[in-house]
């Protein structure tokens, strides 16, 4: 069956993440008065581990106790996430942009999906020079919910006029970008391990693929 739309997630699967997700939590769990030291630190990046690729102040209203201080630590997550972009601490994943431009080349069209914030996600694509690399980019906000919720690969399909969901691949390095393409009637939904997930955890999630990089996407999709 012909693949239309790829759908591929920033983060972990064609971003290295290299760690910056747990500083960038780090100091916005400090924001919210929780140190290194405190005693519910080590539950609560536990947490972060088991919720990656979700929306940020999704996870962050899950472990805080009021709507301000979930939303001081979301900001402060935010800047230093941008503070490490900006150092030049955000690389791609290794043949990543091949990828993306391979597939465009042979006329299927590609969306960069996100649980970070927009601004979060341009600052991201502009430091690795993305902006419009890829035909579409999307993060949750604006009445589309994050994962594991279908909504950023179904928009991505209207958006860019795809004809069936069965035509979607999506590829994620999370269970939570699994569920997301399973949700959404994908007919390829990848799991890559170049991220946070496991390759049991992928396969758990419901996975049909489970790839060490997002470079053997393209052999996948046959």
């Amino acid at each position: 069956m012909t693949t239309e739309l790829v759908v591929l997630d920033l983060a972990g699967t064609t971003v290295a993440d290299d760690g910056l997700v747990v500083r960038a939590f780090t100091a916005a769990i400090g924001a919210a008065g929780v140190s290194e030291e405190d005693s519910r630190f080590a539950g609560m990046l536990a947490h972060v581990h088991a919720t990656m690729g979700q929306p940020k102040i999704t996870v962050f209203r899950s472990l805080l106790p009021t709507e301000d201080l979930a939303q001081r630590a979301n900001a402060e997550f935010e800047r230093a996430y941008h503070v490490l972009v900006a150092a030049g601490e955000c690389k791609p994943v290794p043949g990543a942009e091949e990828v993306i431009r391979g597939l465009r080349h042979g006329g299927v069209k590609v969306a960069l999906t996100t649980g970070f914030a927009v601004a979060t996600q341009q600052a991201i694509l502009g430091a690795l020079g993305w902006r419009g690399l890829a035909d579409l980019a999307l993060a949750p906000g604006d009445g589309l919910r994050g994962r594991p919720y279908p909504d950023l690969v179904l928009a991505a399909v209207l958006r860019l006029g795809i004809t069936d969901v069965r035509h979607v691949a999506v590829a994620g390095d999370t269970p939570a970008d699994v569920r997301t393409g399973l949700a959404a009637g994908a007919r390829v939904v990848a799991g890559v391990l170049t991220g946070a997930g496991t390759r049991t955890e992928l396969r758990e999630a419901g996975a049909t693929h489970v790839l060490g990089s997002v470079r053997d996407l393209p052999d996948a999709l046959g």
